[in-house]
């Protein structure tokens, strides 16, 4: 995980963008204010490039649609989304006889130990060299506590790779998704997402609708500002996903599929952020870009880790408080809030932190009555 001081020198190298961040704040703002009307749009773009938009409204409602497109006895790949993890996803596509992986090497990890998500991006966090060569002896016998980390990571590539090549379908998140185009943006280093999206025939993206932006410039703003604000800048790869493979090579006329997947389907989830967004101490909330920047600022995290939040959630530390309680209705997280305010101070989408978790406070006080 990197640093705060990271942080800070990459915007120092790229001061830049700070007002990128500032925009951004006042972009998804605009799209909070006329939310309905956005998620149309997105709807409506999605389907003018080929693709195939859902809008769930909740956990049970989202699994069942990507159930009827998967059918059964699947090789699914996942990119690190978490919106799938959201909704237990993973787990409701094995029960129906598919064979799922997490490709992202540490949900890779906490997928070989039953685990959940220490932090919204480094996820395995807490796991050490040994315990790593431990958990990764079960897919290569070579590996153990005394393997070197290049061996560790080899050795997880060569067993991922071998699943890429079976796969049927392609799970991934975004980072942001543009109104105007219908694009899905994706961060990522190790590679594993461009592979994702590209050799399954099948690509669906779980996108939330707090995601939505109104353009594509905007959506590329998003990934830029999470990327460095999660320490992380530039990253490897930023892909842009709009619609099914295409061809325009013989005699200009586009056919689709080409190369890549015939079939892109977008699910649109809703699961609490609409409800979010009428209420005026929570809807704030809805900006936040997930960097996970604000973790090590709060005290409370770097004592619980993991456990503040122990539901198997992938939202931890304090934008975890506010986002269990809009996606689970879970206010007892924030009754461990010491009101630090570090949370404000770093956010990059200047979020009140501390003021929405005072409020979730107040939920559940009046819930123990």
């Amino acid at each position: 995980m990197s640093s705060e001081t990271d942080v800070k020198n990459i915007i120092n190298k790229y001061p830049y963008i700070v007002e990128v961040a500032k925009r951004l704040r006042e972009t998804k703002l605009k799209v909070l204010n006329d939310l309905s009307s956005y998620i149309d749009k997105t709807i409506k773009s999605v389907e003018a490039k080929g693709g195939n938009a859902y809008l769930a409204k909740d956990s049970q409602e989202a699994r069942r649609i990507v159930g009827e497109l998967v059918g059964e006895n699947k090789k699914i790949v996942f990119s690190k989304t978490n919106a799938s993890l959201e909704i237990r996803l993973r787990d409701y596509l094995q029960e129906k006889n598919n064979e799922a992986w997490e490709t992202d090497l540490g949900e890779f990890l906490l997928q070989l130990t039953g685990g959940w998500p220490a932090h919204i991006v480094t996820p395995a966090l807490g796991l050490t060299r040994r315990e790593v060569g431990k958990i990764l002896n079960r897919i290569d016998k070579s590996i153990n506590e005394e393997s070197s980390i290049v061996e560790m990571v080899a050795a997880a590539r060569k067993f991922l790779i071998s699943k890429f090549l079976e796969a049927d379908v392609g799970i991934t998140g975004a980072n942001s998704i543009s109104g105007d185009t219908g694009s899905i943006v994706l961060v990522e280093n190790e590679g594993n997402i461009r592979m994702d999206t590209v050799l399954p025939r099948m690509h669906i993206a779980i996108v939330g609708v707090d995601k939505i932006v109104p353009t594509l410039r905007d959506a590329i703003d998003e990934a830029i500002v999470q990327a460095a604000y999660a320490g992380s800048f530039p990253p490897t790869y930023i892909n842009v996903t709009s619609g099914p493979s295409a061809t325009e090579d013989i005699e200009q006329i586009r056919i689709s599929p080409s190369i890549g997947p015939e079939k892109f389907n977008i699910i649109l989830l809703d699961n609490g952020r609409t409800a979010a967004n009428k209420n005026p101490d929570v809807r704030e909330a809805l900006l936040c870009i997930k960097c996970g920047r604000c973790y090590f600022s709060c005290p409370i995290y770097r004592v619980l880790g993991k456990d503040w939040v122990s539901t198997k959630s992938p939202y931890n530390g304090p934008m975890g408080v506010m986002w269990n309680y809009i996606v689970n209705q879970d206010p007892l997280p924030a009754s461990y809030c010491i009101h630090s305010g570090g949370c404000k101070e770093v956010c990059p989408m200047e979020i009140n932190i501390p003021a929405i978790i005072q409020y979730i406070k107040a939920v559940g006080a009046r819930n123990l009555k």
